[in-house]
């Protein structure tokens, strides 16, 4: 596959894989999440995935990955062909903001014009092709006009379980003004905002220059510029460690959608069609997953189904499951833990795990 061609001797890209994936417990533990998962049933785990996909036109020694510092070995293990001098950890979860911006000021020191794109590694781009030909144009935007770009995914229907991206209906080009962010809505503002034709959702996907972004971090999050500025002179060398240990966890705990997105002036997005999902819950995987008879997505064998409809099965165990009489069902076989548990009322999966805590459960979370 073509390299990507960037006008810039360094393109970076930064995988943001510090996440718990509480949506995807049982199979998503605290001390494993998600992306380091074989969700997808295709041999590789989320992060290897999302590595390759890059890799694919950037080239690997380019590519950085920021996580929990708990997550440091299973990063490293999980990944074949990264560069593991790249791997940045955070010894606090203080969210996106605090996490891009650590990463914002390392990679500054190597090249504070370069662009970067930061993406998170859990996400599935089935049009690999497409993504590439918009990064570029995003790219080219972010380069040439000290932009802000966000990938904003073209909305199929009026999903309840994402963000949106409110953008200028009448420009006319591949790059839209961002006119506003929108939390998840409900049902009839999200039906609302497909029927208005000017919405996409928000994809998690940025590009800008390292200069430009620092500079918005400035003017819209200066306790966190201010606290991880301090070690401008120690980034890159072996007095890092300390500094990020002590400094790190007194960062604002916010999103980069709060503390800069949504407050900046030169924010635009692409709609665009790129195959995502960003796997956030067990029905989005049931969503791209291809489908067996009657709807029913199984990753796992052997299965026997009978009068089973539009249900996942997700198996880590070689037994035979064996299913009957069921619609609509999340089933979730681990090696100490099995759940059923209906697809409608999938958004209390999170809760589940504070009421299993409350009783005494907590060892299997």
């Amino acid at each position: 596959m073509e390299k990507l061609q960037i006008k810039q001797d360094y393109p970076f890209v930064l995988i943001m894989a510090g996440g718990i994936g509480s949506r995807f417990w049982p199979a998503s533990r605290e001390n494993l999440p998600k992306q380091f998962l074989d969700i997808t049933g295709s041999g590789k785990s989320l992060i290897q995935l999302t590595f390759d996909r890059f890799a694919s036109f950037i080239p690997a020694d380019y590519i950085y990955v920021i996580t929990h510092q708990n997550y440091k070995s299973i990063t490293l293990n999980a990944l074949s062909g990264f560069n593991h001098n790249n791997l940045i950890t955070e010894p606090t979860r203080n969210n996106t903001a605090a996490s891009i911006a650590l990463a914002s000021f390392k990679l500054s020191q190597k090249n504070p014009d370069a662009v970067c794109i930061v993406a998170p590694s859990d996400h599935i781009i089935n049009d690999e092709n497409e993504f590439q030909r918009v990064l570029q144009t995003a790219f080219d935007h972010a380069n040439e006009n000290q932009s802000i770009v966000t990938l904003g995914i073209k909305s199929t229907r009026p999903d309840t379980g994402y963000g949106y991206i409110e953008f200028d209906k009448n420009e006319i080009s591949d790059v839209r003004k961002v006119s506003s962010f929108r939390e998840k809505p409900n049902a009839t503002d999200a039906a609302n905002f497909v029927k208005a034709g000017n919405f996409a959702w928000n994809s998690g996907i940025f590009t800008w220059r390292l200069d430009v972004i620092l500079d918005a971090y400035q003017q819209y999050a200066p306790q966190i510029y201010n606290t991880l500025g301090a070690g401008i002179d120690v980034y890159n060398t072996h007095e890092e460690a300390d500094f990020i240990f002590n400094a790190y966890p007194g960062t604002e705990k916010n999103s980069v959608d709060y503390a800069i997105l949504e407050k900046a002036q030169n924010v635009y997005t692409i709609p665009c069609d790129i195959g995502w999902s960003d796997l956030g819950t067990w029905n989005s995987l049931h969503d791209n997953t291809e489908k067996v008879a009657n709807q029913n997505a199984v990753l796992s064998s052997p299965v026997y189904l009978e009068d089973t409809y539009n249900s996942l099965i997700f198996s880590e165990n070689t037994k035979l499951v064996v299913i009957k009489g069921l619609e609509d069902y999340i089933i979730v076989d681990t090696s100490d833990c099995l759940m059923i548990f209906p697809k409608s009322d999938e958004q209390e999966i999170k809760l589940l795990k504070e009421k299993l805590k409350e009783q005494g459960l907590g060892r299997y979370l």
